[in-house]
């Protein structure tokens, strides 16, 4: 059983929706380490110049992938509100963030390619969180 999982399945303020709600955490998480890998890679490759847009919206996404990550895990006393407003901005910041590194991605980024799946992902889940929480 992984950590965080136990850790909120122990929790005496356990989320209505477990599967949806670790889903987000994880993904926001994931989403995190290839966004920043991703900015890394792009400062590495010869062309950096072009690619400052694909890098500042790996960073910021990196960002509010981690805040949402770590909002979403805490469950005691939790603002509904606040919640709601972050997985928003997740979402967005995952939609910005997957469309311009697919574009880098069609022109031989792999990075790039495997970034905006990971944004993908991240976005579905905060999706299916946003559902869950409007219920």
């Amino acid at each position: 059983m992984r950590t965080v999982e136990h850790m909120l399945e122990t929790s005496r303020s356990q989320p209505l929706d477990l599967t949806t709600h670790l889903a987000c955490v994880e993904k926001c998480f994931e989403c995190m380490q290839a966004c920043t890998a991703c900015a890394d890679a792009c400062l590495g490759e010869p062309q950096v110049g072009e690619l400052v847009r694909c890098i500042r919206l790996n960073l910021d996404c990196a960002d509010v992938c981690l805040a949402t990550g770590q909002i979403v895990l805490r469950q005691t006393a939790t603002d509904c509100t606040l919640v709601r407003a972050i997985v928003e901005s997740c979402t967005a910041a995952c939609k910005q963030c997957g469309d311009e590194c697919i574009r880098h991605g069609e022109h031989g980024m792999e990075h790039c390619q495997i970034c905006a799946e990971a944004c993908q992902r991240c976005q579905d889940a905060c999706i299916d969180l946003l559902r869950v929480l409007a219920a």
